[in-house]
């Protein structure tokens, strides 16, 4: 039976990630996958997805080409296309982690990895089994549904199956205002399907700043996309030609019809099957409970990614294998705060933040100061066509620091990245503000943020 130093169950962005990390650490490193490596999020998830968006947004862009000076005649959304497009984007991704998985002599074992004990796993079918001084349970999400709601992957569908529609629906009806179901909404609107979101809680994007959920809800609004928030699902019903969904409303009975209905309320944890509690391993609410470390109640057993439950994001799952396999190893590793990672949202406009939002930062520091800025009075998203949004930072008024940053606009995404930098050398206002930032550049937003924190916004009068 072979023996590594550490074997890795799953093979998406936390599991091949951490697997690297090991391998350049000097450890033997086994990873175990039963599909492509890459997971659910270079798979069916992130990187589809974004390939989709951006083809939504380019369409969206050529429909307002004559404001720049260009004539388009016969312009049409090839969904198919498109979804072709981010297939092929999808293959040269997962043959690059395949390549650098061989090349960090990285073992890959091809089946579905089950805990057999603190250092064995079993790899069906066939059997083999695996030991290991350390292991690492990396298995991922699967989506979440609503009590009584079967996903038929026809008229149901979820996150899968709508990222392989070729044809985009007539009318779409989506449950769950979240990231999930604000992208997709985005994407079929630019395809002209009437679009109907439906939120429990108060407004889209809950887990942002309430004044960021309020603008995408305008934003949304002015694209033709209808919005029923504090709407709970009371019941989905087939019927010729789609279905039919039943919301209450603040209490009030409300109807939707639609040809397809997607459910996009996230994800649960992938935690069946794998052979945790009959080992050990606790659970919490269908999560595998870690500290600091990744490490689980069972000594030599590690967890990271949407199985902990932390935060359900790529990027984090990445993070915490890396801080994992850096423990195995025997380094020092600051701990992670979840708080403290971006997050991001890539409809139209983009939505990224990092840290706490302004009620969060009200109700553990007392006293805090805003600082905004429109992207209406930057230079370069009037050149872009892209004014919509603002740049919005969140800071202790007693100690300076910055507690949250907050964007909606172009390119927010691609903006938090300074956020996230600055968290991490706890930046202040003043150091953000002294920082030269090129002009003309979406960049400056962030910059007059910091200024205004201050009451000294230069390019924008607040009155």
């Amino acid at each position: 039976m072979p023996r590594y130093d550490v074997a890795i169950i799953g093979g998406g962005p936390g599991g091949y990630v951490a697997a690297i990390r090991a391998a350049q650490l000097g450890l033997s490193v086994a990873l175990v996958e039963r599909d492509r490596v890459g997971g659910l999020c270079l798979n069916w998830g992130c990187i589809p997805s974004k390939a989709l968006l951006y083809s939504a947004e380019l369409f969206h862009l050529l429909r307002r080409s004559q404001e720049f000076g260009i004539a388009c005649d016969n312009l049409r959304f090839d969904l198919g296309q498109a979804v072709d497009r981010s297939r092929q984007v999808v293959d040269r991704l997962v043959r690059g982690v395949e390549l650098l998985l061989s090349k960090n002599g990285v073992i890959v074992l091809k089946g579905t990895g089950r805990l057999q004990g603190r250092h064995e796993i079993a790899v069906e079918p066939g059997g083999q089994t695996t030991e290991a001084d350390s292991i690492l349970l990396a298995t991922g999400g699967l989506p979440r549904t609503l009590p009584g709601v079967g996903i038929d992957g026809q008229t149901v569908i979820a996150s899968r199956e709508a990222l392989e529609l070729r044809q985009p629906p007539a009318s779409i009806a989506i449950v769950g205002g979240g990231p999930i179901g604000v992208e997709f909404a985005y994407l079929y609107r630019s395809c002209g399907c009437e679009v109907t979101i439906i939120e429990m809680l108060k407004h889209l994007l809950p887990q942002e700043d309430e004044e960021i959920s309020q603008q995408i809800e305008r934003a949304l609004k002015q694209q033709g996309i209808r919005i029923l928030t504090s709407g709970r699902v009371e019941e989905i019903s087939h019927q010729q030609g789609g279905a039919r969904v039943a919301v209450t409303v603040d209490g009030r009975a409300e109807e939707v019809r639609a040809e397809k209905v997607l459910i996009g309320i996230g994800f649960a944890a992938n935690s069946e099957g794998l052979g945790l509690e009959e080992n050990g391993v606790v659970l919490e609410k269908g999560f595998v409970r870690v500290d600091d470390h990744m490490r689980t109640s069972v000594e030599g057993v590690y967890a990271i990614g949407d199985l902990t439950g932390k935060l359900m994001l790529a990027h984090v799952a990445s993070a915490q294998g890396v801080a994992a396999v850096e423990h195995i190893a025997g380094l020092e590793t600051p701990q992670l705060d979840y708080e403290k990672m971006p997050r991001c949202t890539y409809c139209q406009p983009q939505v990224a933040s990092w840290g706490l939002t302004e009620a969060q930062a009200r109700e553990r520091r007392g006293q805090v100061k805003v600082g905004r800025f429109p992207f209406r009075a930057n230079g370069r998203a009037l050149a872009m066509g892209s004014t919509d949004g603002m740049v919005k930072l969140v800071v202790d008024a007693e100690e300076g620091d910055i507690l949250g940053y907050h964007i909606i606009g172009p390119e927010a995404a691609e903006l938090i990245a300074e956020a996230s930098l600055g968290g991490t050398l706890e930046a202040a206002p003043t150091d953000l503000a002294w920082a030269v930032h090129a002009h003309p550049t979406l960049s400056e937003a962030m910059k007059e943020a910091a200024l205004d924190a201050d009451g000294r916004a230069v390019h924008f009068w607040r009155g």
